[in-house]
C-alpha cells in the first residue's frame, strides 16, 4: 500500500441536515423517553422541569462555545484537537483517549441494552445474538461511508422526532380530555408535595440524570471534521438543537407531569428494559392506544442503535484525529478509497466487542468498565469549556476582531464558566451517599474516570514536558479548509 493510499484523509460529505440530525438524536434517547419518568418521581414535575431547563441552557452555551471553535478549525478529533492547540498538548491527550474510551464502552452498553430491549418480542431468544446482529450492523453502516453514517443517523433521529411530535399531541389532547375519557388539566403540579417535592436539594440530585440525558450533543463537534459546508452547518445545528430541546423535553415533561402523579409507582423505570413502564408507553395507554408497548419498544430500539452507530463514529474519528496529533499509533490514520479509517475502526469494534464479552465471561470487570465511562462525558465537557475559554481570550489578547470569527458565542465568560461550574458539580455530586456512608468501593466504581484522566494528563506531561501555552503563543489562526456546497 502506498503513502497515498494510507493517507486520503476523511472525505467532507455530511450535509447540514445531517449534521443537524445527529446533534438533535444525539440529544434524544432513552433519557427523555424512560428516564425521564424516574426524574419526576423524584423531584416532582417542576422539580424536573427546572432540571432539564437549566441542564438545557447550559448544554446551549457548551454547544456555542464548541460551535466558535468548530467553524475555526473544523476537525474530526475536536476536542483533543482543540485542548491541545489552546491549552495543554497533555490535555488533548488526556481528553482525547478519554472520549474515544467513553464512546468504545458506550457502544458495548448499547449492543447489550439493544438485547435487553428485543426481549420484549423474543424473550426465549439468546441476548448474545441480537447483540452481535446490532455490532454487525452498525459496522457494516460505518465502514461503507461517511454519507451512510450520515443518512441512518438522519432517518432515526427522525423517527425520534415523530415520535415525540405525536406523544405531545395525545398528550395534550389527554389533558383536555378529548382522548382518554376525562380532563385531568393540571391537577397533578399540585398534587401532595407538587410541583416542587424535595426543594432545590432534590433538583440538584436529578441534575445528573439531566446531564445523562443531553450526553451526545457535543458530537457536533467531530461531525465539523467530515461536514461539506462546516461554516454553515454547526451554526445552524448548535441553534436547531438548542430550541428544539428545550420544546422537546420541556413540553415532554409537562405532558407526563400532568397525565401521570409523581407518586405513581409507574414512574420508577430507569432503564430501557422498562419499556412496559416508561412514561411515553403509559400516556399513549391512558390515551387508548393498545400498541402503545410495541410502538415504543420500536422506538427505544431505533434510538439505543442510533446511540450505539454514533458512538462508533464518534470513537473511530477521535482515535482517527489522535493518530495525526501524535497521541496514538500513526498507523490508526489509514484512511481507505472511501474516506473510512478502517484501522481506528476496527480497534474500536474489537475493544466494544471484548468490554461486551466481558459482561457475559467476567461480570465485575464489566461492571467497572461502565462505571470508568460513566463520567467522562462530563469530562469532555469540562475540556471544551476550558479550551474556549483559552481560545476566546489568546483570541482577543492577540489583537484579533471578533468579526473574524464565522461563528462566536455571544455569551462568553459566562457561557463557558456557568458549563465548567455546573459539569464539576454534576461530577463531584454523582454519588454524595457513598461518602456519607464511606463506602469506598462505590467511591472508586462511580468516580473511577476522574483520577484515570489525571494519570494520563500528568504522564504525558512529564514524559514530554509540556507547559500550558500562553496566551500569546496560542495558534488561534483557522484551518483553511474552502467550503463545499
Amino acid at each position: 500500500m502506498s503513502e497515498n493510499s494510507q493517507d486520503r484523509g476523511v472525505k467532507r460529505r455530511l450535509k447540514t441536515r445531517h449534521v443537524s440530525m445527529i446533534a438533535l438524536g444525539g440529544s434524544i434517547g432513552t433519557g427523555l423517553f424512560v428516564a425521564s419518568g424516574s426524574v419526576i418521581s423524584q423531584a416532582g414535575p417542576g422539580g424536573a422541569l427546572v432540571a432539564y431547563f437549566l441542564m438545557g441552557l447550559m448544554v446551549y452555551f457548551l454547544m456555542t462555545s464548541l460551535g466558535e471553535m468548530a467553524t475555526n478549525t473544523p476537525v474530526s478529533g475536536s476536542f483533543s484537537v482543540y485542548a491541545s492547540k489552546y491549552v495543554d498538548p497533555a490535555l488533548g491527550f488526556a481528553m482525547g483517549w478519554n472520549y474515544w474510551f467513553n464512546w468504545a464502552i458506550t457502544v458495548a452498553v448499547d449492543i447489550s441494552t439493544a438485547a435487553l430491549v428485543m426481549k420484549f418480542w423474543l424473550p426465549n431468544m439468546p441476548s448474545w445474538i441480537f447483540s452481535a446482529i446490532t455490532l454487525v450492523l452498525i459496522l457494516l453502516i460505518n465502514a461503507l461511508s461517511v454519507k451512510a453514517f450520515g443518512e441512518t443517523e438522519f432517518w432515526m433521529s427522525l423517527i425520534k422526532v415523530i415520535t415525540i411530535f405525536v406523544f405531545l399531541g395525545v398528550g395534550i389532547l389527554t389533558i383536555f380530555g378529548i382522548m382518554g375519557g376525562h380532563t385531568i388539566g393540571l391537577s397533578n403540579f399540585h398534587y401532595k408535595q407538587a410541583p416542587f417535592v424535595g426543594g432545590i436539594p432534590m433538583i440538584l440530585a436529578v441534575f445528573v440524570v439531566a446531564g445523562f440525558s443531553f450526553q451526545g450533543t457535543e458530537l457536533v463537534g467531530i461531525t465539523a471534521g467530515e461536514a461539506n459546508n462546516p461554516s454553515k452547518a454547526v451554526p445552524r445545528a448548535i441553534k436547531d438543537v438548542f430550541w428544539r430541546i428545550i420544546l422537546f423535553y420541556i413540553l415532554a415533561i409537562f405532558v407526563i407531569g400532568a397525565i401521570i402523579p409523581y407518586t405513581s409507582p409507574d414512574l420508577l423505570g430507569s432503564s430501557a428494559s422498562d419499556v412496559a413502564i416508561s412514561p411515553f408507553t403509559i400516556v399513549f395507554k391512558r390515551a387508548g392506544l393498545a400498541a402503545a408497548a410495541s410502538i415504543m419498544n420500536a422506538v427505544i430500539l431505533t434510538s439505543v442503535i442510533s446511540s450505539a452507530n454514533s458512538g462508533m463514529y464518534a470513537s473511530t474519528r477521535m482515535l482517527y484525529s489522535m493518530s495525526h496529533e501524535g497521541y496514538a499509533p500513526k498507523i490508526m490514520g489509514r484512511t481507505n478509497k472511501r474516506g473510512i479509517p478502517y484501522l481506528a475502526l476496527g480497534a474500536t469494534t474489537l475493544v466494544s466487542l471484548a468490554t461486551f464479552i466481558s459482561s457475559i465471561a467476567g461480570p465485575q470487570i464489566y461492571v467497572w468498565l461502565v462505571a470508568a465511562s460513566g463520567l467522562t462525558g462530563f469530562i469532555a465537557w469540562v475540556g471544551i469549556a476550558l479550551s474556549h475559554f483559552r481560545f476566546r481570550r489568546a483570541f482577543v489578547k492577540q489583537g484579533h476582531s471578533l468579526n473574524e470569527l464565522k461563528y462566536h458565542a455571544t455569551w462568553f465568560p459566562t457561557g463557558p464558566i456557568i458549563t465548567l461550574i455546573i459539569c464539576i458539580l454534576v461530577i463531584c455530586g454523582q454519588d454524595i451517599s457513598s461518602f456519607v456512608n464511606f463506602n469506598w468501593e462505590q467511591i472508586g466504581i462511580t468516580y473511577i474516570s476522574v483520577p484515570l484522566v489525571f494519570i494520563l494528563y500528568f504522564a504525558y506531561k512529564f514524559k514530554n514536558h509540556t507547559k500550558i501555552i500562553p496566551l500569546d503563543k496560542v495558534d488561534v489562526s483557522p484551518t483553511d479548509l474552502r467550503d463545499k456546497e
